[in-house]
C-alpha cells in the first residue's frame, strides 16, 4: 500500500498530466490492469444536438432512478443477521460501484460534454471524488489491518492442532496477540468522520439554470451521492466501532427511490444500533464469530486441557479453523471490491480533467490547489 505522500504525489501527477501512465495501488499487487471504462468516455463531446432528445433524457433519468431503487432494495436481506456480514458489505460496495458506473453511462447518454458543464457542477464532482478516494483508502487500511491478524491465528492453530500440550502456551500467547491486534485503533479510520460531514454538506443540490440536461444530471448525481454517503457511513461505523458515524439522512419524498432508501436506512440502522447496544467486541459478524472461538479456547487453555476436555477442545479448535478461514476469505473479497470502487472513482475523475484539457478548458483552481 502506498504511503500518504506517495499517493498524493502520484495522484496529482495523474490529474495534471493525463497522459502519464501512473499506476496507483491501494493495498497490494493487483491483477493485470484492465480498463474500467468499457463504456464510452462520459465526458467527451458528441455530435448529437437538438431538442428531439428531451423525451429520451427523461426516460434515461427514470431508468437510472429505477435501477438505483433496485440496488438499494437488495441491501435489505431476508435475515437481518446478515447485515454487516462481510458478504453483505461486499454487496453494498459492489452496488456503489454499479451506481457510479451508471452515472458515467448517464452522462454519455445525456450528450452532456464537459464543455457544457457549469463550473459549480465540476467543482462538486471533483470535490466529492477526492473525498471518496480518501475514505476508500481508510477502508482499505482497516481491512488490511484486520487481515494481518490471519498470521497470528494461523500460528496459534498450528500449535493447537499439533496436539502437543508443550506447545499450548505458545498458542495461547498467539491468541492473546491476535486479540490485542484486533482491538487496537486505526488512525486512518478516525479520518472518516470529517469526510462524512463534508459529504453530507455536498448533498445540497446546486441550482441549475437554462439546462434541462444539467437538471437531470444533478438529480441523478443527488441519488448517487445519497447512496454513497450513507453506505460509507455504515462502513465507517462498523470499522470504527462507533454508532456515531452512522448517518440518518432525510431525502425529499417526491423522489421515486426515496421510500426504498428510507426503508433500507431504517432497517440497517436499527440492526446496527442494536448490536452496538449489546456491547459486543465488534459488530462485524465474521470477526465476532472468530472472537467467540478465541475466547472459548483461551478459557480452556487457562483451565488446562485434561482427558475429559479433549473432545471439547478438539471441537473448539475445529470451530476456530472454520471461522478463521471464513473471515480471511471475506476480508480478501471485500478488499477487492473496495479497491475496484477506488479505481472507478479515480478513473472518472481523471476522465473529466483529461477531456477538459482536450476541450481547451482550464483545470479549476480548486483542484490545482487541493492536496490529494
Amino acid at each position: 500500500m502506498v504511503s500518504e505522500k506517495g499517493f498524493r504525489r502520484n495522484t496529482l501527477t495523474l490529474l495534471l498530466c493525463p497522459g502519464t501512465n501512473a499506476n496507483i495501488k491501494m493495498s497490494r499487487p493487483q491483477e493485470p490492469h484492465r480498463p474500467f471504462f468499457h463504456f464510452a468516455n462520459p465526458f467527451r463531446k458528441n455530435s448529437h444536438k437538438g431538442s428531439q432528445f428531451n423525451p429520451k433524457r427523461r426516460s434515461l433519468l427514470n431508468d437510472f432512478e429505477t435501477a438505483l431503487s433496485k440496488k438499494l432494495q437488495k441491501l435489505v436481506p431476508n435475515d437481518k443477521g446478515d447485515i454487516l456480514s462481510l458478504s453483505w458489505m461486499k454487496l453494498a460496495m459492489e452496488s456503489l460501484s454499479e451506481i457510479h458506473c451508471d452515472i458515467k453511462n448517464l452522462i454519455t447518454e445525456l450528450d452532456l460534454p464537459v464543455t457544457e458543464w457549469d463550473e459549480k457542477w465540476m467543482d462538486l464532482y471533483l470535490d466529492i471524488s477526492v473525498k471518496l478516494l480518501d475514505i476508500s483508502i481508510a477502508f482499505t487500511s482497516e481491512l488490511t489491518r484486520l487481515n494481518q491478524g490471519h498470521l497470528l491465528l494461523q500460528y496459534g492453530l498450528h500449535k493447537l492442532e499439533s496436539d502437543s500440550p508443550e506447545l499450548f502456551s505458545r498458542a495461547s500467547s498467539s491468541l492473546d496477540s491476535w486479540k490485542q491486534h484486533i482491538g487496537s485503533k486505526n488512525p486512518r479510520v478516525e479520518t472518516c468522520r470529517p469526510i462524512l460531514e463534508k459529504l453530507v454538506e455536498s448533498l445540497n443540490l446546486p441550482k441549475v439554470k437554462n439546462s434541462s440536461k444539467g437538471k437531470e444530471l444533478m438529480r441523478a448525481m443527488y441519488g448517487a451521492k445519497v447512496a454513497t454517503t450513507y453506505i460509507c457511513s455504515v462502513f465507517a461505523a462498523a470499522f470504527s466501532g462507533s454508532s456515531k458515524n452512522l448517518l440518518d439522512l432525510t431525502v425529499p419524498n417526491t423522489l421515486p427511490w426515496a421510500q426504498v432508501f428510507s426503508d433500507v436506512q431504517n432497517t440497517v440502522n436499527v440492526e446496527i444500533r442494536n448490536r452496538f447496544s449489546c456491547g459486543k467486541f465488534t459488530v462485524l459478524r465474521e470477526l465476532d464469530a472468530v472472537d467467540a472461538c478465541v475466547k472459548e479456547l483461551s478459557t480452556l487453555l487457562q483451565d488446562g486441557v485434561g482427558t475429559s476436555e479433549r473432545e471439547s477442545f478438539k471441537n473448539s479448535v475445529s470451530d476456530l479453523r472454520k471461522t478463521e478461514e471464513k473471515l480471511s476469505q471475506g476480508l480478501d473479497n471485500l478488499l477487492k471490491v473496495v479497491d475496484s470502487f477506488f479505481k472507478i472513482v479515480l478513473m472518472g475523475r481523471d476522465a473529466l480533467l483529461c477531456n477538459l484539457r482536450k476541450a481547451g478548458g482550464a483545470v479549476p483552481d480548486s483542484v490545482i490547489g487541493k492536496n490529494v
